[in-house]
C-alpha cells in the first residue's frame, strides 16, 4: 500500500502548510495596529481555517499508519 502513504503523506503536508498559514497570518496580525474588536474579528476568521488545516494533518497521518499497518 504504497500509494496510500505517499497520498498520506501529501495530505499532511497540505495541513501543516494550512497551519503555517495560520501562523504567520496571526503573526501579522500581531504587527498591525488595531483596535481589540477589530483583532477579535480576523482571529474568528482564522479560527475555521486553523481547525480545518488539523483535520487534514489528522486524516493524512491516518491515512498512513493505514498505509503501514496494510
Amino acid at each position: 500500500m504504497t500509494w496510500l502513504i505517499i497520498i498520506g503523506a501529501i495530505v499532511t503536508l497540505l495541513g501543516i502548510a494550512g497551519l503555517g498559514y495560520c501562523i504567520k497570518t496571526a503573526m501579522s496580525f500581531r504587527t498591525k495596529q488595531m483596535e481589540d474588536d477589530e483583532m477579535t474579528a480576523q482571529l474568528q476568521r482564522l479560527v475555521p481555517i486553523n481547525l480545518g488545516s488539523v483535520c487534514v494533518a489528522a486524516l493524512g497521518l491516518m491515512m498512513v499508519v493505514v498505509g503501514l499497518l496494510i
